[in-house]
């Protein structure tokens, strides 16, 4: 019979298993949604991405694909780099036009993912080189913000329009669940 503290079973001294740290676990649960997401919507044609969810919504995973390509956009070229570039699906005469201009046409489907793969490789690259979660803002006419506030904010958004994907694919072909 083996003592109940023993040196091998004993917490105090048990091999240390390294904690991830606060930035590693916040990107570990971004790239988490982000990759659920694109697995809602692996394996279907432009027709069944730009299916809509009900009238009178645009909501479709398509619109969906161009709006987190614009929230990356927006969120670090723009609001924490100060870059000064044309807004992804940005149109004055259409609000929502991520959403309205997601149509069925192979063209708009692989600009779309094109653009998300690039903004998220553009967010990724700039959460490397940032010096710590406190690097702040540099756009003169929003408010000021922290890349952990920011990393904390597109886990939300991701996590939110994952629920919305997940119903939307349950409506094309009945697929549920990652």
């Amino acid at each position: 019979m083996v003592p109940e503290h023993t040196p091998a079973t004993d917490a105090t001294t048990a091999p240390a298993t390294a904690v991830p740290s606060e930035r590693e676990v916040l990107l570990e649960y971004l790239d988490h949604f982000r990759d659920a997401f694109a697995r809602k919507c692996e394996d279907l044609t432009p027709e069944q991405l730009a299916t809509r969810s009900v009238e009178p919504s645009t909501l479709s995973l398509l619109g969906l694909l161009r709006h987190l390509a614009k929230v990356e956009q927006i969120w670090f070229r723009i609001t924490m780099e100060g870059q000064q570039v044309p807004r992804l699906y940005n149109c004055d005469e259409v609000r929502d036009h991520d959403f309205d201009g997601a149509v069925a046409d192979p063209d708009v489907v692989a600009e779309a993912w094109e653009s998300w793969r690039r903004e998220v490789a553009h967010a990724r690259e700039f959460v490397d080189r940032a010096e710590s979660l406190e690097v702040v803002s540099t756009h003169p006419t929003r408010d000021r913000i922290s890349l952990r506030e920011l990393l904390v904010h597109l886990i939300e958004e991701y996590a939110r329009h994952c629920g919305h994907a997940d119903l939307l694919r349950e409506r094309i072909d009945g697929r549920t669940g990652e």
